[in-house]
């Protein structure tokens, strides 16, 4: 008897409580759209951020609650469009191809080490010492940092540079967010020029540490029929809604620094 009543009233708080929760549960219950967890499955999980969303399911969400673009997924890309699509029974929305670029030429060839780094072999970790190893302090490390952080297998140190296949990327931006010198942009695949060089010094400092270095001499600018590049800072850079691919600034670049980039080369 001394302990019966305790465990009745505690078996009745429990039964109580269970009831109290059960009705909670009724009452401020929030009906899920089906759709969300349907869109979130057709995404391809990679939770890169690329849309500007948190992950795939926060994406989803947003499509069905805030109205977001359907083609804001770079690694699903068309195929995710489509089933998007699908499944809100609208029309699928223009998708344009994008893809990394690694925007340094300073390879074996043209430029040296500054000093040996023995340390954990990271680009991360050698930019904290004296701005990293490379006689060019604006130049692609090597260490393959953003290598390691590909899914996709697209990007590969090629001779001291890292380097993109479009072939095999996806756009999610991964090795763009660990590259330290920030050399590494997203542009559509479409537009192929690139000038593959982060240098912010002037022509003769940029040359002295590196031979296919941009000397920022703007004969590209000058020579560009439709103002698509400007040199800013030393440094020239392309205007991909402007640029027509047409090549001129690639023929007129006296460092041969500007590429037609449509492979690893």
């Amino acid at each position: 008897m001394t302990y019966l009543i305790p465990a009745l009233i505690l078996g009745g708080c429990g039964i109580l409580a269970g009831v109290l929760l059960t009705v909670a549960a009724k009452v401020f219950y929030v009906k899920v759209d089906e759709r969300i967890e349907k869109i979130s499955e057709s995404l391809p999980q990679a939770n890169c951020g690329a849309c500007g969303f948190a992950g795939c399911a926060d994406y989803a969400a947003a499509i069905i609650q805030k109205g977001a673009a359907t083609n804001l997924c770079r690694p699903g890309g068309a195929d995710a469009a489509g089933k998007i699509a699908a499944i809100l029974g609208t029309a699928a929305a223009e998708v344009i191809p994008m893809t990394a670029v690694v925007h340094c030429s300073g390879d074996c060839e043209a430029t040296d080490k500054a000093f040996i780094f023995d340390g954990l072999q990271s680009c991360r970790a050698v930019k904290r010492f004296y701005g990293g190893n490379g006689m060019c302090k604006y130049g692609c490390i090597g260490l393959g940092d953003c290598v390691r952080e590909c899914e996709h297998d697209a990007i590969k140190i090629v001779n001291g540079v890292a380097k993109v296949d479009p072939a095999l990327c996806g756009a999610c931006g991964q090795c763009a967010a660990v590259c330290p010198n920030q050399l590494i942009a997203i542009k559509p695949v479409a537009k192929r020029m690139d000038v593959m060089c982060s240098s912010g010094d002037n022509g003769k400092a940029t040359k002295l540490v590196c031979k296919n270095g941009c000397i920022g001499c703007k004969i590209c600018e000058k020579k560009c029929p439709n103002e698509a590049i400007i040199v800013n800072n030393f440094h020239a850079s392309i205007n991909y809604s402007l640029c027509t691919n047409c090549g001129i600034c690639m023929e007129a670049c006296p460092s041969k620094v500007i590429h037609r980039c449509d492979s690893t080369e």
